[in-house]
């Protein structure tokens, strides 16, 4: 039991992990294949973490990621799946929903359980987070394709000015592939040659100086 515990939970807060979130979401979107409810997967990444790493150290910031999850664990039903994936992102799953409100009054819950600061080792801490929500059977219907979307949706959040949540769009997927396109044709430029580098002086020009 413990060894299956350790293979499906995470080891720092205790949350189900990304092997047993992945097992839970083919479970519900089977259920609500059957039952034709709604279903609703939220990807929550903490906005600037990587500053506290920096600041206060990483032990800081694995106490941060514990009192996150109990505070988000707080805030979620009994039904309700809380995943942490590694790192500072977490998930949530949430079953038979009526529309779309009741994903958009979670992700307010997620924003409201952040807004209070934290107290560690004597330093009051402040976190935000921003939210992607993709949704049953609107922006996918198998696993990969929700995750994606709800990881494409939490980045747009973070590009509007982080601290908010944003749904899947269509849009978001096309921006994605084009992003993706973008880069794998940049790592192509890169070694067939492709790209030519050129430096521009900046010239003083009281001196005439090349000043950089």
């Amino acid at each position: 039991r413990q060894l299956e515990h350790m293979a499906y939970h995470d080891s720092l807060t205790g949350l189900p992990n990304r092997a047993l979130l992945r097992d839970r979401l083919a479970q519900a979107i089977a259920r609500s294949r059957r039952t034709g409810r709604l279903m609703a997967l939220l990807f929550l990444d903490l906005d600037r973490f990587k500053n506290v790493n920096d600041s206060l150290g990483h032990g800081t910031g694995d106490r941060l990621l514990v009192q996150v999850a109990e505070r988000l664990a707080a805030h979620m039903r009994t039904e309700d799946t809380l995943a942490r994936l590694g790192g500072d992102e977490f998930t949530v799953l949430l079953e038979d929903l009526a529309d779309t409100d009741q994903a958009a009054a979670v992700a307010r819950k997620l924003h409201q359980a952040l807004s209070e600061s934290f107290h560690i080792d004597g330093h009051e801490i402040f976190v935000a987070g921003s939210v992607g929500i993709s949704l049953y059977p609107g922006d996918g219907d198998d696993v990969d394709t929700l995750m994606k979307h709800a990881d494409a949706a939490m980045y747009r959040a973070k590009e509007l000015g982080r601290g908010g949540d944003q749904f899947f769009s269509r849009d978001l997927g096309e921006r994605a592939h084009e992003h993706l396109a973008m880069e794998m044709a940049l790592r192509r430029g890169l070694d067939r040659s492709e790209l030519c580098l050129h430096y521009q002086p900046i010239v003083e020009l009281a001196s005439g100086r090349i000043a950089g």
